[in-house]
Order: structure tokens, then C-alpha cells, then sequence
């Protein structure tokens, strides 16, 4: 109320309205301001959750296979939590902090010019200090990243193999793993911690030491140099000046340790993709493919540039309808033949027919969504039993009905009360392994897939399971192509033709009562181990 003490004609009720207009005034602005930082920042999390999870999801298989799960697992879950919340507001604290220094840094100069004497030399070793600062935190976190990323990894597979590590009774090892991680991950974090407050203190202490020195001058020199007031109000804006600037600094390093989340997540959004999922200009026909003839020539296959070949100059011929087996010893490139079949890995040379088509040609959607598999881990993701075998909606109730009588599930399925709409939690623990297998012989029954690719589905069920799902493929899909990637002998002996491979080249391809008959045919000598094998086992 000073103003009215100089000025009388200046009231009190018109102070208290200035007063009140510039409170409301800042409390609009702080409002618009935080509104404004809760909208911006959700919407670049949702745009880098949204490509983050694109670039994941069309990602090549050789790059999850080559990337720990748990470097994954920690950008999606930490490392995007601290994009959610803490940069937003980092950044609010960040912005009202630096305004509010430089704000009374500014107030000062205009007044008084000559604390800039005192502040410039505080802002400059302020910003050499901090320079110093960022050299280590920011590796710091970097670091910090990425051994966080490996107890992520740890606890995701302990979970995963948590029967196998209590039946071999390997808890107190993984227990003391774990908190070994533990401990390495709070190292970096410690030490970034710890070099906050060491940039903190030494703030304070150069600043102290300017303000001081400052302080020593004026009362050293000459009475009548400065006036007295002046002196007063230097002093005080200048500690008002070090705690808003100390505070300033610490912001920004803060938020410049928050970056290196989004530094990280950048690094996951600019992975090479697969191939275009659709290509307009070149799109099979609709009731592609119709006989279901595949021809390999030449196909060549290494998982990266400087790798070996994993397949040699494989060529053969699968006609539709036929039945084929591909046999051979483990690491031979079975699998990795079929994963070229869809694509999961490009050909380094040569190239894959199916009915006159070229499938390089062709996008991955056109080319997966036509071809039907029976995958060696029977996979079931969390919802129900009519989205396990049916999650585009495709179907009536009926047919899924009738494909689970096929695949002798509807039993089990009718014996549970809200029957389609049961609940299947995710891998499908909540049903054995047998019938997880059979869920996924439903879904290439409703598929109806001229070409349908079993990769070692036998290898882990049992013989029950076995029988239900060979004499379903006969009938149900008698005149489909079928590839299998067999371990049981008596499986591969229905087949019309056996594919034989060793060290990624072709061996022989025939019929396999013929290459029974050849003499030194590897068929021949896996059946006879095969033999030998189960014989002794009985006999054990």
C-alpha cells in the first residue's frame, strides 16, 4: 500500500483490483500452461508409443531373435513410463525454473546494472559446470538403461522356466542372481545420483564464493562508492539470484537425464522393417493359392550378410496335394525352410513359386494370411476360446463348432460353462499341451489353406494327441499340400515324398519307400536310428 501513501488519489479498493487482476491472471496462466503440458505430452507419448510399437511389431524376425527381451521389455515399460510422466512435468519444472532466473536476473540488470558484475560470473561457471555434468550423467543413465534391461531379461525368463527351476531346485541361485542384477543396475544409479548433488554443491559453493568476493569489494572500497541500499539490495537479489539459478541448473540436468528414455525408444523406432505387408500393383488372385504347388529353385538362404549360407542351392518340387516330410538331423535348415516359405527370412539367392507366383513379389500379408500352419509351440493368447480359433471374426458359431468336433475339443469346450466364450488366459496354461495343439489344428481348419506347414508339431505331445491330429490332416485336408518337419518316423512313412537335407544342401527327395530301399540313403539310416533308439528305451 505504499502507492497510496505517496499518491492519495490512488485508493486502496483500486491496489486491491490490480492486485487481484494480475493473481488471476497467473493462476490462468499456470492453469493453460499445465493443461497445455498434459495434452502436448500425451500426445507425443502416444505417437512415440504408437511408432515404437510399429517399427517392434514389423520388425525382421532376425532382430528379436538377436535382441535380448529384455532390452524390449525395458524401453516399452521404464523407459516409457518416464516419457508418460516425468518428462512432462520435468519440463514444466524446468521452463517456470529458468524463466524465474533469468527473470530476476533481468529485473536486476534493468535496476541496478551493476550486480551483473556479480551475476555474469555466476551463470558462466554455472554453465561450465554443468557442461562438465553432462559428460558423465548422461552415460550414466545410458548405462543405467541397459543393465536395467538385463534383470528385465533375467526375471522374464525366470518366470517363463520357473517349473524347470524349481524341479531341478535352482531357486536360491536364480534368488541370488537376481539381487546380483539388482545391485549392478543400482550402481549407475547411485553414481548418477551421486553426481547430482556433486554438481549441486559446487553450484552453491562458486556462487557463494562470487557473492562473497562481491560482497568483500563493495565493503573495501571508498565510503560513498556505492550507496548502502544499493549494497542491501544487491546482496539480497544475489542469494535470491543463486537459489533460483542452482534450482534452474538441477532442473535442466534432470530433464536432460529423462531424454535419454526417449534417446532410447528413438533407437527402437527406426528398426529396418520386413517387407510392405500389402504391394497394390502386384496382389494374388483371391483364391490363391488354388492347387497348392510349390517349387523351390535355387534357394539360398544366410540369417545375416556376413553369415555362411544356412541353405545351399536347395530345388525341388512340391506338387499340390502332395504330402511332404522333411527329415534330416537337428540344425540341418529344416525350419529354416520353412521359414522362408513365409518370408520370415529373405532368400540371399534363388526363389519360392507357389502356383506361378513368385512370393517375393508379393506383400507378407497376401502371403501369410494364405498359408496355414501347425506350429511346434502351440501358442494361445489371453481371451477367449472364439478368438483363439477365430480373432478376425471370419466364422459363424457353427462352424466353429463343427471344427472343434473335428479336432475332438468340443467336449472339453461344452463341459465349460460360457462354452465359445470361455476364458483362455494367456499361453493357454489353463488347457494341457495337447489340447493347445489341437486349438491350433482348429485354426487351420477354419483357414482352409491350400498349403499347410506342420514345423515339428508331433515333437511334444502325446501319442493320443498324435493319432487325433494325423487322421484329421488326412481327411480334412487330403487334397492340400502338406509340408511337415517330422520327428516320428511312422508319421513321415504316410507321406507321398521325403525331403532329405544335410548341412543346408539337398540330399534326396523321393518316395520313402524307395529311399528305404537305396542303399546309404540318410532317410534310410534315420529310420534304422529311430529303431534302435525306441528299442532300447523299451528295453530300459
Amino acid at each position: 500500500m505504499a502507492a497510496n501513501v505517496d499518491d492519495p488519489h490512488v485508493s486502496t479498493l483500486h491496489l486491491i483490483a490490480v492486485y487481484l487482476c494480475i493473481e488471476v491472471t497467473s493462476t490462468l496462466f499456470l492453469l493453460c500452461r499445465s493443461i497445455s503440458i498434459v495434452v502436448l505430452g500425451l500426445q507425443s507419448s502416444k505417437s512415440l508409443f504408437s511408432q515404437l510399437l510399429n517399427s517392434l511389431f514389423r520388425a525382421p524376425m532376425s532382430f528379436h531373435d538377436s535382441t535380448p527381451l529384455g532390452r524390449i521389455l525395458s524401453r516399452v515399460t521404464s523407459d516409457l513410463s518416464i516419457v508418460d510422466l516425468d518428462v512432462p512435468f520435468g519440463l514444466i519444472f524446468t521452463v517456470g525454473a529458468t524463466t524465474n532466473a533469468y527473470s530476476n536476473l533481468g529485473v536486476l540488470a534493468v535496476v541496478t546494472w551493476q550486480v551483473l558484475f556479480v551475476s555474469i560470473p555466476m551463470i558462466y561457471l554455472a554453465i561450465r559446470l554443468q557442461a562438465n555434468y553432462f559428460a558423465s550423467a548422461k552415460e550414466l543413465m545410458r548405462i543405467n538403461g541397459t543393465t536395467k534391461s538385463l534383470v528385465s531379461n533375467h526375471l522374464a525368463e525366470s518366470v517363463a522356466g520357473a517349473m524347470t527351476i524349481r524341479a531341478f531346485e535352482e531357486e536360491e541361485r536364480f534368488f541370488k542372481k537376481t539381487l546380483n542384477l539388482i545391485d549392478i543396475n543400482a550402481s549407475p544409479f547411485f553414481h548418477s545420483f551421486a553426481a547430482n548433488e556433486w554438481l549441486i554443491q559446487r553450484l552453491e559453493i562458486f556462487s557463494a564464493t562470487v557473492l562473497a568476493s562481491a560482497a568483500l569489494c563493495m565493503v573495501l572500497l571508498p565510503p560513498g562508492t556505492f550507496n548502502s541500499g544499493f549494497i542491501g539490495m544487491a546482496l539480497s537479489y544475489g542469494l535470491s539470484l543463486n537459489m533460483s539459478l542452482v534450482f534452474s541448473i538441477q532442473s535442466q540436468c534432470t530433464l536432460a537425464n529423462y531424454m535419454i528414455s526417449v534417446e532410447r525408444l528413438n533407437q527402437y523406432m527406426h528398426i529396418p522393417s520386413e517387407a510392405p505387408e500389402v504391394i497394390k500393383d502386384n496382389r494374388p488372385p483371391s483364391n490363391w493359392p488354388e492347387k497348392g504347388k510349390v517349387d523351390i529353385c535355387d534357394l539360398q538362404i544366410r540369417y545375416r550378410p556376413d553369415a555362411p549360407l544356412v541353405l545351399r542351392g536347395i530345388s525341388c518340387t512340391f506338387e499340390g496335394g502332395h504330402k511332404i516330410a522333411i527329415v534330416g538331423r537337428t540344425g540341418c535348415g529344416k525350419t529354416t525352410l520353412i521359414g522362408a516359405l513365409f518370408r520370415l527370412v529373405e532368400p540371399a539367392g534363388g526363389k519360392i513359386i507357389v502356383d506361378g507366383i513368385d512370393i517375393s513379389k508379393i506383400g507378407l500379408h497376401d502371403l501369410r494370411s494364405r498359408l496355414g500352419i501347425i506350429p511346434q509351440d502351440p501358442t494361445l493368447f489371453n481371451g477367449t476360446v472364439r478368438y483363439n480359433l477365430d480373432p478376425l471374426s471370419q466364422h459363424t458359431d457353427q462352424e466353429i463348432w463343427e471344427v472343434l468336433g473335428k479336432c475332438q475339443l468340443q467336449e472339453a469346450v461344452q463341459e465349460k460353462e460360457q462354452g465359445l466364450d470361455s476364458l483362455v488366459v494367456e499361453d493357454g496354461s489353463n488347457w494341457s499341451m495337447g489340447q493347445r495343439q489341437l486349438f491350433c489344428l482348429g485354426r487351420a481348419l477354419l483357414r482352409r489353406s491350400r498349403v499347410l506347414v506342420l514345423d515339428e508339431a508331433t515333437a511334444s505331445i502325446d501319442n493320443a494327441t498324435d493319432l487325433v491330429l494325423q487322421k484329421t490332416i488326412r481327411t480334412e485336408f487330403s487334397d492340400c499340400t502338406v509340408i511337415t518337419v517330422a520327428h516320428r518316423i511312422p508319421t513321415v512313412m504316410d507321406c507321398t515324398m521325403v525331403l532329405s537335407i544335410s548341412d543346408g544342401k539337398l540330399v534326396e527327395f523321393d518316395e520313402p519307400e524307395k529311399l528305404m530301399k537305396r542303399e546309404g540313403s540318410l532317410f534310410g539310416q534315420l529310420v534304422k536310428e529311430y529303431w534302435s533308439h525306441l528299442h532300447a528305451a523299451e528295453s530300459h
